[in-house]
C-alpha cells in the first residue's frame, strides 16, 4: 500500500478556481481522499469531525484567514499534528516569518507548478510512491 492510498489532504481557499486548480493538481499527483472548504471557518469544522494528514490552506481568506486557522489547529489537541501548508500570492519575508512562528510546514507562492506543490507536500508527508 502506497502513502497515496491513505493520504488524506484538505485545500482551504476561498476562490473556487484557486480551489479547483490545487484539486487537479492533487489528483493528477494520485491523491485519493482530498476535501475541500470555502474558508478557515468551514475547514475547522470538518478537521475537527474528520481529520486528515495535510491542509493546503490559502493565506487571505474573509472571516478566517489561513494564520487564523493554522493557529486554531496546532491549538487543537486532536489537530495538533496536522501537516499545514499555505499558499500565498504575497511571499514576503513577513509572511513567511509569522507562518513559520505559527507552525507551518511550508509556504508556497501562487501561482505555483504541479512539480512545486508535489515537493512541498513531500517535505511534510514524505514520498509520495
Amino acid at each position: 500500500m502506497s502513502v497515496l492510498d491513505v493520504l488524506r489532504i484538505m485545500v482551504v481557499d476561498d476562490h473556487i478556481s484557486s480551489r479547483m486548480v490545487t484539486v487537479e493538481a492533487l489528483q493528477q499527483m494520485g491523491v485519493k481522499h482530498i476535501s475541500v472548504a470555502k474558508d478557515g471557518r468551514e475547514a475547522f469544522q470538518k478537521l475537527n469531525a474528520e481529520p486528515v494528514h495535510l491542509a493546503i490552506s490559502d493565506l487571505y481568506m474573509p472571516d478566517i484567514d489561513g494564520f487564523q486557522l493554522l493557529r486554531a489547529i496546532r491549538a487543537h489537541p486532536k489537530l495538533a499534528k496536522t501537516g499545514f501548508i499555505i499558499l500565498t500570492g504575497r511571499k514576503d519575508g513577513a509572511v513567511v516569518q509569522n507562518a513559520v512562528k505559527l507552525g507551518v510546514n511550508n509556504v508556497i507562492a501562487k501561482p505555483f507548478t504541479p512539480d512545486v506543490l508535489k515537493k512541498s507536500i513531500e517535505s511534510v508527508v514524505g514520498r509520495l510512491h
